[in-house]
């Protein structure tokens, strides 16, 4: 019995199981895959206006690209969760070093959305 199951029994987590057990596990619901959402805001807030954008599609039903369209898919943040669309990761705010104020960089606002579709 490996460390890891010993303390568990010890402990009375007995149904403890290994990470690799755990995620060989079939799928709860077998047909529901995630798409992601990711928008770059003009602005901190989630009704900034969207100024770039990615999305990825794990019902392998399209495969999207960055550069794929014109438009955005949402105008904001706030449009994207009235959509349907869940908020997973909000942009950190952090200030820029001193004499760095107006380096050219990554695009700081960044925002990331999920949603579950049936396939």
């Amino acid at each position: 019995m490996s460390m890891m199951m010993e303390e568990a029994v010890a402990t009375g987590d007995a149904d403890l199981v290994t990470p690799e057990e755990s995620f060989a596990q079939p799928l709860a619901e077998p047909d529901v895959r995630q798409q992601v959402l990711v928008l770059q805001l003009s602005g901190s807030g989630l009704d900034s206006a969207v100024v770039g954008w990615s999305r990825y599609d794990g019902t392998g039903r399209s495969r999207p690209t960055m550069g794929d369209s014109d438009e955005p898919p949402y105008e904001t943040g706030v449009a994207a969760l009235q959509d349907g669309w869940r908020l997973l990761q909000a942009a950190q705010l952090l200030p820029p070093l001193p004499g760095h104020e107006h380096d050219v960089s990554y695009l700081p606002n960044e925002f990331w959305f999920t949603r579950l579709v049936r396939v």
